[in-house]
């Protein structure tokens, strides 16, 4: 298993004003489903940033960041026998992407994904 890109996931009650922040920094809009809004580099497309405008719409948190596997499969079987805490189950969502999120030792949730 390997990792594509890691993606901070920032809450912004601004999200309009924000991409055009980081639209200073080189960010385009690359994904915006409403409720979050992916920005990427246009040289370096895996560098990028998700704005939540909300709460994430099929899981009971909001992660605080996003990290993009080859496989999946393999990260949550690693996740769930270390005994990490599975808060999001594995699951296919309806935007293209199977993912599941799990608990670091700091507390913070990851959202561990593949797309589809």
């Amino acid at each position: 298993m390997s990792v594509r890109r890691v993606v901070p996931n920032i809450p912004s009650d601004a999200p309009a004003q924000s991409r055009e922040f980081y639209g200073l920094l080189g960010f385009e809009e690359v994904m915006n489903h409403g409720w979050i809004m992916t920005l990427a580099s246009a040289a370096v497309p895996t560098a990028q940033i998700s704005l939540y405008a909300a709460a994430d719409r099929t899981a009971p948190v909001t992660p605080d960041m996003s990290v993009e596997v080859d496989d999946v499969d393999a990260a949550y079987a690693a996740v769930r026998d270390s005994g990490a805490e599975i808060v999001h189950p594995l699951q296919d969502e309806e935007w293209g992407v199977r993912r599941f999120f799990a608990r670091d030792p700091d507390g913070r949730v990851v959202n561990v994904l593949s797309h589809r």
